[in-house]
């Protein structure tokens, strides 16, 4: 695959897709509940496209568009990862970070195993040992 047939598409992917690449990229599933709850409240998404026109990556990010934004469901198809798209995604958020989040905003994000890595290249520090991040999951 050539990375110039992806295409940028700056929106929230419906609830199918979400959950789709989700899924298939090895990330949790969430309820239909959930997604339909969820999807709405998104500040910013960025899809990225194969020459098809379908959605072979994705990022969001949510918050309270003032004091704390998070950078979340940052996902690649199996398919094509290694080849620069979590990049692409993380430019298109940092982008729109800096256009949008005001002096003293807040932004964290949960990197999983390795992504800390290329969350580094975009600014993003570990904060322990200061805070920790911690979670509560409704299953």
């Amino acid at each position: 695959m050539n990375d110039t047939a992806i295409t940028v598409l700056l929106a929230t992917p419906d609830a199918a897709t979400y959950r789709h690449l989700r899924v298939a990229s090895g990330l949790s599933d969430k309820s239909a509940e959930a997604v339909a709850q969820g999807l709405p409240n998104t500040l910013f998404a960025v899809q990225l496209l194969d020459a098809g026109g379908q959605p072979v990556a994705m990022g969001r990010v949510i918050g309270d568009g003032g004091c704390f934004y998070q950078v979340c469901d940052i996902a690649v198809l199996p398919a094509h990862q290694g080849r620069g798209l979590g990049k692409r995604i993380m430019t298109e958020i940092r982008r729109w970070l800096d256009a949008h989040v005001p002096q003293g905003g807040y932004v964290s994000l949960i990197a999983d195993g390795d992504a800390q890595h290329l969350y580094a290249k975009f600014g993003f520090k570990p904060t322990a040992p200061a805070s920790i991040g911690m979670a509560l999951s409704r299953r």
